[in-house]
């Protein structure tokens, strides 16, 4: 994993509190687990996804949310969107067909120089500006 720089989707932090995901909730921990020990970043918006979902949803109850975002905000740095990556997003959105959300993310992780993209919901397999698209739970 030497040389590499990850970042997670929001679908890994969801799964990695829902105790009804069975496996993926295993993987989840253990991938979170394993990236604190590597060059791995979150983005803003994958937190403030993961918050507002579980939060909307009653997975979780605010205070509890706010504190799981506080640790992960500890434990790997966290990056944010730039100006010139929403340009860039927007542009994407109708040269890929990409929805606006995914084009952030895609191109916030390329702005922070990240090599593997971990999600469960993006292309697998793809290669996005130098940044490879990878399904953890593909073996799942």
């Amino acid at each position: 994993m030497s040389g590499e720089k990850y970042t997670l989707d929001t679908n890994i932090l969801l799964y990695s509190i829902d105790r009804h995901a069975g496996e993926r909730h295993k993987k989840s921990i253990e991938l979170i687990e394993q990236m604190s020990r590597c060059d791995c970043i979150l983005t803003l918006q994958a937190l403030s996804e993961f918050y507002s979902a579980v939060t909307r949803k009653g997975k979780m109850p605010n205070a509890d949310a706010q504190a799981q975002v506080g640790d992960w905000m500890i434990l790997f740095s966290v990056v944010t969107a730039a100006p010139a990556v929403l340009q860039r997003a927007m542009q994407v959105v109708g040269e890929h067909q990409l929805s606006f959300w995914d084009a952030m993310l895609l191109e916030t992780a390329v702005n922070a120089n990240v090599t593997r993209f971990l999600s469960e919901d993006q292309q697998y397999g793809r290669l996005w500006k130098g940044m490879t698209i990878e399904n953890p739970f593909e073996l799942v």
